[in-house]
C-alpha cells in the first residue's frame, strides 16, 4: 500500500493568476466603482429631497475620506480644495441635524458634495484597485485612531471630573 505524503508543499502563488487578472481588468473594476459611486449619489439625493439618515452621511464621510486618500496617492491632487470643502459641507450638515434634527441640504453644500463626487468619479476611473483598497485601509485606520482618541477623551474626562 502506497503512503500519502502529506507534507508536500504547494507550488501554488500566493495569488491566482485568475485574481491577478481579475485586479487589473477594467471589467472587474467597474461594477465595484459603478457601486460605490452609486450609494454616493444615492445618498446625496436623500439629503437633497430632506430625507437623510445617518447612515447615508457616514457613507458620504467614508467616500470623501477616501477621495482624500487617494488625492494622497497621487489621484487628482489638484483637486484637494474639493473634497476638503465638500467635507466642510458634510461638518455643516451634521451641526445643522444636530440642532433641529433635519438632514437636509443647502444649494451650495449640495453643489460641493457633487463637485467633489465628480472627483470621486474621476480617481476611481484612473485608480488601481490597489491604490482604490489602499485609500480604504487608510481611511478605515484614521477612523479608528480617531474613534480610539475621542474614546480616551472621553475617559479621561470622566476620570478627571470623578476625582
Amino acid at each position: 500500500m502506497k503512503k500519502k505524503s502529506t507534507n508536500m508543499k504547494s507550488a501554488r502563488p500566493a495569488v491566482s493568476p485568475l485574481l491577478r487578472a481579475l485586479t487589473y481588468s477594467r471589467a472587474a473594476r467597474e461594477p465595484m466603482i459603478d457601486a460605490m459611486l452609486l450609494r454616493c449619489y444615492a445618498a446625496l439625493d436623500a439629503f437633497d429631497r430632506g430625507h437623510g439618515s445617518q447612515p447615508l452621511f457616514m457613507t458620504l464621510c467614508r467616500h470623501m475620506l477616501v477621495a482624500e486618500e487617494l488625492c494622497q496617492l497621487g489621484h487628482a491632487p489638484e483637486f484637494e480644495d474639493d473634497i476638503t470643502l465638500a467635507h466642510e459641507a458634510l461638518v455643516e450638515l451634521d451641526a445643522r441635524h444636530s440642532a433641529d434634527g433635519a438632514w437636509t441640504l443647502d444649494a451650495d453644500e449640495h453643489a460641493r458634495l457633487c463637485a467633489a463626487l465628480d472627483v470621486l468619479a474621476e480617481q476611481l476611473e484612473v485608480a488601481t484597485l490597489e491604490h482604490i483598497a489602499q485609500a480604504e485601509a487608510r481611511m478605515v485606520t484614521q477612523s479608528l485612531v480617531a474613534a480610539n482618541m475621542r474614546s480616551d477623551i472621553g475617559h479621561a474626562q470622566a476620570v478627571s471630573s470623578a476625582g
